[in-house]
């Protein structure tokens, strides 16, 4: 017995003494661990250590005066454990507070920032490969385009080509136009455009295309630009049959380097070089008459040449032009050039009668039922020299009489020159009034 009490009391000694050092191995435990937390900053904070000693001084405080609340709470059987816990608590706060402290797997954190991370990369990976795939799309739209914009430009570069090409070409036909306009003694285009809207000034037409014989007079109802250029002066019949007379009421009419009596120097070569323009270059059907009505008797000329072309008319119904042909007297000091194509061209001049005097009104035995229709046909060859020949035509001049032109609605009375030109300037003229002619006559 005494022994098995001596072994026992030692037993609890050993016990006792294993509890001590495992308590103190504890407290030192925590203090290595809370200073290492603190060399490498991962201790509490003072304030939250402070906080938790102001905890705890207010919980015993608290336990201090509510006995009877916690003895429920602090029933159970006492063990060496908690006693030195219960020490420790009251001898190092730090330890309690130290059990206060929340704990977290960091594996999770681990494994949740890894996937978070892998889906970042998916995530950056497929916004590279978008990226890529965009760029490579841009680089072919890119390559497209400058494909498009090369093929535009070598079809813009072909299309300018060809049409210097063409530009080329119609320069060349035209300067072999011109070449043969100038030959021809022909305008293919207009020179000047004049405004319709002026010709119906009554006195803008007067001044600018008229000279009015002191002798006549003429108002708006007879000069009306509208209604004249609304007369058809087109051909009605075709060459089969002659279209076209030349006669010259003053056969005798010469130039200044003429031979008096020569025909081949007067205004019957004229006529000639006329017939074989309209003849040969436009084709019309033209009957040249060169009978001499101004040898015996000048003066009465007009009343020798009506009944000759009375007959020639009667025996030639298809004429519907009848152009009488003469050369126009001014005085030595006047020359009525202008220059066609390059060359000195004598100026011509239309001549209308109005069978009307200043002093006795209309001329009753001189009638003229076509004078309308000669007035526009006269208008129009005008208007057609001031477009195309400009300064070529002179004034038309207006006097009282008659002078033949009643046989048919389409009669000319042209004057080509003066006595101060020369028979060549006289024959050039012969083209430009051939051209203007074929405009206002052919269908």
């Amino acid at each position: 017995m005494g022994m098995g009490k001596y072994l026992t009391r030692k037993r609890k000694k050993a016990v006792k003494y294993f509890q001590w050092m495992a308590g103190g191995i504890s407290v030192l435990f925590v203090f290595v661990c809370y200073q290492n937390m603190s060399a490498v900053g991962d201790a509490p904070a003072m304030g939250q250590f402070l906080n938790f000693i102001r905890e705890e001084i207010a919980v015993s405080a608290w336990k201090n005066c509510m006995p009877v609340m916690l003895r429920e709470e602090e029933e159970g059987e006492a063990t060496l454990g908690k006693f030195l816990l219960g020490k420790m608590e009251q001898f190092y706060p730090i330890y309690a507070f130290s059990g206060t402290l929340t704990e977290y797997d960091t594996q999770i954190e681990s494994d949740l920032t890894c996937g978070m991370l892998e889906e970042n990369q998916e995530a950056n990976q497929g916004e590279q490969e978008l990226q890529k795939e965009q760029e490579k799309q841009k680089e072919q739209q890119e390559q497209k385009d400058q494909q498009e914009q090369k093929e535009q430009q070598e079809q813009k570069e072909q299309q300018e080509q060809e049409k210097q090409e063409e530009q080329q070409t119609e320069e060349e036909q035209t300067e072999e136009e011109q070449e043969v306009a100038a030959n021809n003694g022909n305008a293919d285009s207009k020179a000047i455009e004049i405004s319709r809207e002026k010709l119906n000034d009554f006195d803008y037409l007067v001044q600018n295309f008229y000279q009015i014989d002191r002798t006549t007079t003429i108002d708006g109802s007879e000069l009306n630009a509208q209604e004249m250029l609304a007369k058809d002066m087109k051909l009605q019949g075709g060459a089969e049959n002659i279209q076209i007379l030349i006669y010259h009421t003053h056969s005798q009419e010469g130039y200044a380097d003429s031979t008096p009596g020569d025909p081949n120097s007067s205004v019957l070569a004229l006529g000639e070089r006329l017939t074989q323009l309209l003849r040969d270059q436009y084709g019309f059907n033209v009957l040249h008459h060169m009978g001499e009505y101004d040898v015996k008797d000048r003066d009465n000329a007009y009343s020798y040449a009506g009944p000759a072309l009375e007959q020639l008319l009667a025996e030639n119904p298809s004429i519907e032009v009848v152009i009488d042909l003469h050369r126009d007297g001014v005085p030595d000091t006047a020359h009525l050039v202008s220059e066609v194509n390059g060359k000195q061209t004598a100026q011509i001049m239309f001549f209308n009668g109005l069978s009307r005097t200043t002093a006795n009104g209309n001329i009753a035995h001189l009638a003229n039922p076509n004078l309308a229709d000669n007035l526009a046909f006269s208008f129009q060859m005008k208007l057609a020299a001031e477009e195309y020949y400009p300064g070529f035509a002179r004034a038309t001049y207006l006097k009282g009489y008659r002078y033949n032109l009643h046989y048919r609605p389409k009669s000319l009375l042209v004057e080509v020159g003066a006595q101060t030109n020369t028979l060549e300037e006289a024959m050039n003229a012969m083209e430009p009034l051939a051209d203007i002619l074929h405009k206002v006559l052919s269908p």
